[in-house]
């Protein structure tokens, strides 16, 4: 390092008496914010670029931001529609230079009470679910999806920041996401209703129902196995890839592993192990009908989505009391922090059951017969 060369630019006066008055004396917030404006105005020199490009806005860095996404991150499809639909529209005009911390809060408000969209047919205009403002459970819901759309914001102009192409994040650094929006408590199946589930379903949907509720994988990652995954010998299934990237071997009990062995038997391992119709792979949103049927016919009320049988099996778990490591483990956490915010109660439950049925009891029975003591003689 001692052998580069260093440039020297004085850009203002420091001084311990007088205030800071933005152009002469600056603070140490103003100085930073003109020490990056000046890194900006350099790296556009070295690559050839006009030095006035005109401002920077957020469509620009959601473009560059995506663009990233799309190379690095499994999520990048989700972020790009929430960019699009709920991000540009609002916000893409706006110089990120002079955005406002009241501004991203109005817009995070109005985020949050925009009506969901739903699935529409190609080419026809976008369709909304209107909003219940008095449904405790859909606010809930509705910022918590909010909150999703503000991490990518952030996450966008911060990379932007990093580089130099913003001067501060001042602004969107003090907008805070709302709280408590993931606090809903899970619902899951007790045995009985997974049964009647199992029943209800078709037989080619039966086979997908019984491996989420023997695994606790998600619908893509069950979607995504394939023969070749399944270990008989060490009663595992691998999951290559998951949610965060990184794979794992979900461990079996005793009637999964006679389930995947019925399923795998036979065939060369480089097929899907579950299909749809025989023959094709379970595609995106293809398990949201036969899920619904199922439900209607097993009489499952309220209706339960697929992921429902996920929860369904950590909760039978905790609460069958395997530890929160364990399971956490074999549902793809590296710790022990998301099973214990969804689940924890259940372990509680577990422990209250468990000692209102194992703990010393005083009170005599009822049908005891109390003979008095008369003291001794």
């Amino acid at each position: 390092m001692g052998e580069q060369d260093y440039k020297t630019e004085t850009i203002a006066n420091a001084d311990d008496i007088a205030d800071a008055d933005g152009v002469a004396i600056l603070s140490f917030a103003q100085a930073q914010a003109v020490a990056r404006e000046m890194r900006a105005r350099g790296a556009r020199i070295a690559a050839g670029l006009p030095v006035e490009m005109g401002p920077y806005t957020v469509k620009q860095c959601m473009a560059e931001y995506l663009t990233w996404m799309e190379q690095n991150r499994k999520g990048a499809r989700d972020a790009r529609y929430r960019a699009e639909a709920l991000i540009i529209p609002k916000l893409g005009a706006a110089e990120c230079e002079k955005l406002r911390a009241d501004e991203l809060r109005a817009w995070l408000q109005g985020v949050a009470k925009a009506s969901a969209r739903v699935r529409a047919k190609k080419g026809s205009g976008p369709r909304f679910r209107e909003v219940d403002e008095q449904d405790e459970d859909t606010v809930r819901r509705r910022r918590a999806s909010a909150n999703r759309t503000l991490t990518i914001l952030k996450a966008a102009l911060n990379m932007a920041w990093r580089e130099g192409k913003i001067a501060s994040d001042d602004a969107w650094r003090r907008v805070t996401p709302f709280e408590e929006a993931d606090a809903a408590r899970v619902r899951y199946l007790q045995i009985d209703e997974a049964q009647r589930l199992i029943n209800a379903s078709d037989t080619e949907f039966r086979a997908l129902v019984r491996a989420a509720l023997a695994t606790g994988a998600r619908y893509s990652e069950l979607a995504n196995l394939r023969v070749a995954d399944f270990n008989p010998d060490a009663g595992t299934v691998h999951v290559r890839a998951s949610k965060s990237g990184k794979g794992r071997h979900i461990v079996l009990t005793e009637e999964g592993i006679r389930q995947f062995d019925d399923l795998c038997a036979g065939r060369t391992g480089t097929e899907w192990i579950l299909l749809k119709g025989g023959a094709s792979k379970w595609l995106k949103s293809h398990q949201t009908r036969p899920m619904r049927e199922a439900c209607v016919r097993g009489g499952i009320a309220p209706l339960a989505s697929f992921h429902t049988l996920r929860h369904t099996y950590a909760s039978l778990s905790i609460m069958a009391a395997a530890p929160l490591l364990v399971v956490a483990t074999n549902l793809g956490h590296s710790d022990t922090r998301m099973v214990e915010k969804h689940y924890g109660h259940l372990a509680a439950d577990y422990v209250a059951r468990e000692i209102r049925k194992a703990a010393p009891r005083f009170e005599p029975n009822q049908e005891m017969t109390i003979v008095p003591f008369r003291g001794g003689r």
